[in-house]
């Protein structure tokens, strides 16, 4: 019956998301794009392929990003019946990425080009609208062999390659070119693992002790007036607590702008990072005049003063799309309208490192990290995912910071509101991590590195360059028959 194959395609997609953290169950994620392989081959017309593909996206999404809901109704006030709303909306947008994948395989008649059309399609996401590159399917390799290739080639690499390995192993399945499949199969995996123990990057003198600060506020009273005082006085008592010579706060760890917060309070988290010979980020909202102003991280201590502003703001969260204004009377949001902060920001000089500030999803997406590189030594990230609630966007965006610090041979540092706080290796290893939810300061040893990865130096050009080379020699192989 014709609805099995559609029942098939978002079962599929639902169970693709078992891949990502905190699940972390690869082959779910493996076995599910080959089920969608199999439904793309024996699909009767590119109208099908499309409609297999778009409601693998649908459950894909519906699933994985399904805290755009929480978000929405629990701490934006959206009624639940227009948040779910939007919530499949949106999914349903991005479902058309892989229901355009579908398509152009079918009407190609390239059923080979499917990973390289997987990548392309999902580098439009990341970048159509500001971009949602949330749950590349790359990321659902970080701890298999494929993640050797991070530093190559990033994240998309790792799409191209999983999706061609869950193609492969189709084959294996359907008994079609089985040994020279199994053959590139084995062959994938073992140049993981043998590009895994290459070194692209070096330390670079001593490692800095670094206090993470995780002061547990709830969403729902983070701009209270009521909790405000209670806020300083929780990260001021963190903060005293530590002899890092780099303290670290989140996101909008001050709840106020940077000009109405107590001069007194702001030379009290200063006197303590001078007391330790050191420096210290704060997340504060800024700004320069009364209706122009940004996320911001400033660093106060021993080294010259330093600011950086977010350059990539969410939609409707931090900035307004022209013609949404409307929306704002929906939505309680506090700050939704933040001004960007410009894309040559350098790195700060703090604590005897040269620091990559990234804010809340700047981490997502790879290539705009490159731009404090290959200068920085170090990469950190300010959230506040308290947003998304118990859900599973704390430990995606972990993942996200993960792949980032292999790609660039970087340790990433991440210091949030509830969790999740940790200190990840250049290599992508969790070193440490705070439980969420709870108030808590991670006190880890932070190496700094220099030199480049071929991904530092070319971003995402060479995946995408490779994607382009397999979709015309397949296309065109197909189209010669």
């Amino acid at each position: 019956m014709r609805f099995r194959p559609h029942a098939a395609a978002i079962l599929a997609g639902a169970a693709a998301v078992f891949g990502f953290s905190p699940l972390d169950f690869f082959p779910a994620t493996l076995l599910a794009l080959g089920v969608l392989i199999h439904l793309w081959v024996r699909a009767p017309s590119p109208r099908a392929a499309f409609l297999l593909g778009f409601l693998f996206g649908l459950g894909f999404f519906l699933a994985g990003v399904s805290w755009v809901y929480v978000s929405l109704n629990r701490f934006g006030a959206m009624p639940a019946p227009l948040a779910a709303f939007a919530t499949l909306g949106f999914c349903a947008f991005l479902a058309l990425f892989p229901a355009t994948a579908g398509w152009a395989q079918a009407r190609l008649r390239a059923p080979l080009a499917i990973p390289a059309l997987w990548v392309l399609t999902e580098w439009l996401r990341g970048a159509i609208l500001t971009g949602f590159p949330w749950l590349s399917v790359g990321y659902a390799a970080i701890d298999t062999p494929l993640a050797g290739f991070a530093p190559v080639g990033g994240v998309y690499l790792l799409s191209l390659l999983t999706i061609a390995a869950a193609g492969l192993l189709w084959l294996i399945a359907a008994n079609r070119s089985r040994w020279p499949a199994a053959a590139g199969f084995a062959a994938i995996g073992i140049a993981g693992a043998v590009l895994q123990s290459v070194a692209w990057t070096a330390p670079s003198g001593n490692a800095v002790s670094v206090s993470l600060l995780q002061g547990n506020v709830p969403q729902s009273l983070k701009f209270d007036p009521s909790r405000y005082e209670r806020t300083l006085a929780t990260y001021a008592r963190l903060a005293d607590a530590s002899g890092a010579r780099l303290i670290v706060l989140p996101e909008t760890a001050m709840p106020r702008f940077l000009d109405l917060v107590d001069a007194a309070f702001i030379g009290q988290l200063k006197a303590i990072a001078v007391r330790n010979g050191g420096d210290l980020l704060l997340g504060v909202p800024t700004r320069a005049q009364p209706d122009v102003y940004r996320n911001s991280v400033i660093s106060l201590g021993v080294s010259p003063p330093a600011a950086y502003h977010k350059s990539h703001l969410v939609p409707f969260g931090e900035f307004v799309p022209p013609g949404f204004g409307w929306i704002l009377g929906v939505l309680q949001i506090p700050l939704s309208d933040f001004s960007r902060g410009g894309t040559a920001q350098q790195p700060m000089a703090v604590a005897g490192e040269r620091v990559a500030l990234n804010i809340c999803y700047e981490d997502a997406y790879g290539a705009e990290i490159l731009r404090q590189l290959p200068a920085a030594t170090l990469l950190v990230n300010v959230s506040n995912v308290a947003w998304f609630g118990d859900s599973l966007a704390p430990g995606q965006h972990l993942q996200i910071a993960r792949m980032r610090a292999l790609e660039t041979g970087r340790m990433m540092l991440t210091a949030t509101n509830t969790g999740i706080t940790a200190a990840i290796a250049a290599d992508g290893e969790l070193l440490a991590r705070l439980p969420q939810f709870i108030e808590g300061r991670l006190e880890v040893k932070a190496q700094g590195r220099t030199g480049v990865t071929p991904y530092v130096a070319f971003a995402d050009g060479p995946a995408l360059a490779l994607s382009l080379l397999l979709l015309f020699f397949f296309a065109r192989r197909a189209g010669s028959r």
